[in-house]
């Protein structure tokens, strides 16, 4: 596996492991066995509810701490300054870490408009020790712009949908150009049709892996950190041996042609959606 060094001159893993609905002892085991398969960065959220499963598996296992790239994510209802401040600090409490290595403001939530001034929280987080490097999940570019404007700090990481039916080739590029690293959630489009997609069906068979393996492949050629999700050992595994092999510009090309304007999961536009 090879890293990304974040603006802020943090290195990252370039393929990290997603706990979204992991709970409880199953989602301890679940999480604990990826960390012993090799994943070495851990993928969580306040709304996930599992910060305390993500602290106890990390304790369970035989990886030490600072080897780990712990990641969480501030939800939109706590992004008053204090509250936000409060909420870090109660996911601490939660994980039984003193710091996360990545922190992560969840979505923009435009018509609350209050975006900025938790972003202000996370800066003076990151002052106090509390999170390393900063960053965001969601944001648009204008977004993006105005934290920069208002605050002169420019989020390091934009955490976004991404897959082979919603490719972002805009976003990715806009992302660059701010030196912020783009990172795909639900990178196989949460088991959807697009694992059936006969296009990745026949890239899959020229390299001899699955269509799971080519598509978080494509992620990693695209300069994206990656972040699947598997409760099962023999996934987790699957998952992570994606170093061996190399897509072509052609198959690169054809798997950009499978985006769709309406690419969407569940139709989340960071311009409109809220979330709490």
């Amino acid at each position: 596996m090879f890293n990304y060094q974040l603006a802020d001159g943090q290195s990252v893993p370039a393929l990290g492991f997603g706990t979204y609905k992991l709970n409880g002892i199953s989602g301890v085991r679940a999480i604990q066995s990826a960390i012993d398969a090799g994943y070495r960065m851990i993928d969580t959220a306040y709304n996930y509810e599992n910060e305390g499963a993500v602290g106890e598996a990390i304790r369970r296992s035989s990886v030490a701490r600072d080897e780990l790239t712990v990641v969480s994510k501030l939800p939109g209802r706590y992004y008053h300054y204090q509250d936000a401040i409060d909420h870090l600090q109660e996911s601490l409490f939660r994980s039984g870490l003193d710091h996360f290595d990545l922190y992560l403001l969840h979505w923009p939530n435009p018509k609350r408009d209050q975006y900025v001034e938790a972003w202000q929280a996370l800066i003076a987080a990151q002052k106090f020790g509390l999170v390393q490097s900063i960053g965001v999940c969601n944001f648009l570019p204008e977004h993006l712009d105005r934290l920069y404007a208002e605050t002169g700090v420019m989020p390091v990481v934009n955490q976004i949908e991404l897959h082979p039916y919603f490719n972002q080739a805009k976003q990715i590029e806009a992302d660059a150009e701010r030196h912020v690293l783009t990172a795909a959630w639900s990178p196989l489009g949460r088991a959807s049709a697009v694992l059936q997609e006969p296009a990745l069906q026949a890239i899959a068979q020229a390299h001899g892996k699955t269509i799971s393996q080519v598509i978080l492949r494509w992620d990693l050629q695209l300069g994206v950190m990656t972040i699947p999700k598997s409760a099962h050992l023999s996934r987790q595994k699957e998952n992570l041996n994606v170093f061996d092999f190399e897509l072509t510009d052609q198959e690169m090309a054809a798997i950009a042609q499978l985006t769709k304007p309406d690419g969407r999961t569940k139709g989340q536009d960071p311009a409109t959606y809220e979330e709490f």
